[in-house]
């Protein structure tokens, strides 16, 4: 229960690789994913962290592991934040930067492309925040969170 197959720094290693790979992969996949999980993206999140599993634990089942392996990620994550708000380079990496998919009527077309979202979704987001028409709206942004913003042109 208590013995760890392995040794306490190989768990620490672990931990930190399959955390930094997560948030790349994550990042690369765009911020819609993150920022408005459909079912289809909670079911990728839940198979991808029984996935990733092992990789972290090295096949050890122990108590000793786990408690190791959550210190190792909370740690990763908490240092993850401050790097990111000491360096507005790793920021930009990390947690993205806004992105403007419509300014003053023009439709970026490629910018959706690129965060996989349809004019459908588009029109759907400024829909909700009471505008009916795109002579409304002055710009609408993508946000790092994947949320989306609209601002009126009043």
């Amino acid at each position: 229960m208590w013995n760890m197959t392995l040794p306490w720094w190989e768990f620490v290693l672990r931990g930190i690789i399959i955390y930094i790979f997560l948030i790349v992969i994550l990042r690369a996949t765009g911020k819609r994913q993150i920022g408005q999980m459909s079912p289809f993206d909670l079911v990728l999140l839940l198979v991808l962290s029984n996935g990733v599993q092992n990789s972290m634990n090295g096949g050890d089942n122990s108590i000793s592991g786990g408690i190791i392996l959550s210190i190792t990620l909370v740690t990763t994550n908490w240092l993850t934040g401050r790097i990111t708000f000491a360096s507005k380079k790793a920021e930009r990496f990390i947690e993205g930067v806004p992105q403007v998919l419509m300014h003053d009527g023009k439709v970026y077309e490629k910018t959706l492309a690129d965060a996989q979202l349809t004019r459908h979704e588009l029109m759907a987001a400024i829909r909700s925040e009471g505008y009916s028409d795109l002579a409304e709206v002055r710009a609408v942004m993508l946000e790092n969170d994947g949320s989306i913003s609209v601002i009126p042109k009043h």
